[in-house]
């Protein structure tokens, strides 16, 4: 970016261009690789830079279409010569070059989107983490949250108004709008109904879940919320919308890792994060971290209790001794240890006493259970949810729902794009541009803190 001292004069007087470039200059442009693209015969390579430049004016400027930045850069000249586009000299042009025929056109502006490597994106999001350490507080980081957002994909099998013949949403049938789109679940709400909807139902006939399904992505963040200055997004990352959001959990705190130089100490996460592997990640030994997220009662299986060698207790209060352990590749995302439990009564020499409380389990062997062989199957049941140690972690999860908020407003929910990796970068800019409004509003704080 150059100083206001050496830009031209029609620079310097444009508004738009001045204010853009306020929150622009925020971004290290040098990390980014050299590399140009010849937009078309006889014309100067185009920067990356130019591209990322116009790309942020266009999610902040609330265009909806590549049309529609041209069409914006068009009106506005300085902003052209600002960005750092190869200029078309004209001297009968007002400002001495041809503006239009110094932009790329619509189709090589969309086509630009999907070709630009997603690492050099990430490159500036490494610089901006870095500089929030910087200038924030020793305790950035220590607490993040993590949620995922659903992508609704450009397609008319996404539209209920549509009529289509075949399955909405087989997903054998590729929609030809997309095709890098997948079909998945939105929400699922649990309905706790007891009785049946209507006289004569069977109970066994009552839906317990409503699901909405839909072809797209999901976008999943990391954020890290600071008291009084804001929240900041640490990481994100772009996925079809058939993998379940525990997919997202590794490949994020692997970015959160490697851009703070350290693990988190504490996690905010929803019920859809409630496994042994997250309470695994942020316990430890040495310190007094732990992942906050709602126990969810998977297969209708309760809370359980364990006694001092955490062993789990059966129904009737019994320590269950372990019979064997093997390694499980197929329940959870990552493969891991698991311990089979079974009754003490039983294992490992039968004692000839019956069951204290007669379980139904008892004739076939008594109980048994398989949990996994780590110190985070046993935190998820232990975890003193009531806690104001739990509330106060938990609480920052809304940092994440905040982000999404603002996403929402910048138009991630229904991108005007129809291929997997134009949207994962305009993901990418969308959550570069959050954070530089919210680095731009901490500047200020720091010269005023009356704000």
């Amino acid at each position: 970016m150059y100083p206001d001292a050496l830009l031209p004069g029609f620079v310097r007087d444009c508004a738009v261009t001045s204010s853009l470039r306020s929150w622009l200059g925020l971004l290290e442009w040098d990390r980014l690789p050299v590399l140009c693209v010849r937009h078309w015969y006889g014309h100067d390579p185009v920067p990356m830079a130019a591209y990322l430049g116009a790309y942020l004016v266009k999610i902040d400027q609330g265009l909806p279409t590549m049309s529609s930045l041209r069409r914006f850069l068009e009106q506005h000249p300085a902003l052209v010569w600002a960005l750092g586009f190869p200029l078309l000299p004209d001297r009968d042009c007002r400002h001495g070059f041809d503006v239009a025929g110094s932009l790329p056109s619509q189709r090589q502006f969309s086509r630009r989107l999907s070709q630009l490597p997603n690492s050099a994106l990430q490159l500036l999001l490494d610089e901006q983490v870095a500089e929030l350490q910087r200038q924030l507080p020793g305790t950035f980081g220590q607490t993040v949250s993590l949620d995922t957002k659903a992508i609704l994909a450009w397609v008319k099998e996404n539209n209920p108004k549509e009529y289509i013949k075949e399955g909405r949403f087989d997903k054998a049938r590729q929609p030809a709008g997309d095709p890098d789109c997948k079909v998945g679940c939105k929400r699922k709400h649990n309905l706790q109904l007891t009785t049946p909807a209507k006289e004569g139902e069977a109970a066994s006939t009552v839906r317990l879940g409503i699901g909405e399904y839909h072809w797209g992505y999901a976008s999943g963040i990391v954020v890290a919320k600071v008291p009084g200055w804001g929240e900041f997004i640490l990481a994100e990352m772009t996925q079809t919308f058939d993998k379940g959001d525990a997919t997202f959990f590794f490949p994020l705190m692997a970015q959160v890792e490697r851009r703070l130089g350290f693990r988190p100490r504490y996690g905010a996460l929803d019920a859809a994060y409630d496994a042994f592997y997250v309470y695994d990640y942020f316990h430890s030994p040495e310190h007094d971290g732990f992942a906050a997220v709602p126990f969810s009662q998977k297969g209708g299986k309760a809370l359980r209790h364990f006694d001092q060698d955490s062993r789990p207790l059966c129904e009737a209060g019994l320590s269950m001794p372990c019979k064997f352990t093997y390694l499980d590749r197929t329940s959870a995302i990552i493969p891991y240890r698991r311990a089979k439990f079974v009754c003490p009564l039983l294992y490992p020499e039968a004692t000839g006493q019956n069951c204290p409380i007669d379980h139904a389990n008892w004739p076939k062997g008594g109980c048994s259970t398989s949990i996994a062989d780590t110190p985070g199957a046993r935190i998820r049941h232990q975890l003193d949810r009531d806690s104001a140690a739990y509330h106060a972690v938990y609480d920052q999860r809304t940092a994440a729902e905040r982000i999404f908020s603002q996403a929402l407003a910048l138009g991630i929910e229904r991108p005007k794009l129809r291929h997997q990796a134009a949207i994962t970068n305009q993901n990418t800019l969308i959550y570069l541009l959050i954070n530089l409004r919210a680095m731009q509003r901490l500047l200020a704080k720091q010269e005023n803190p009356n704000i």
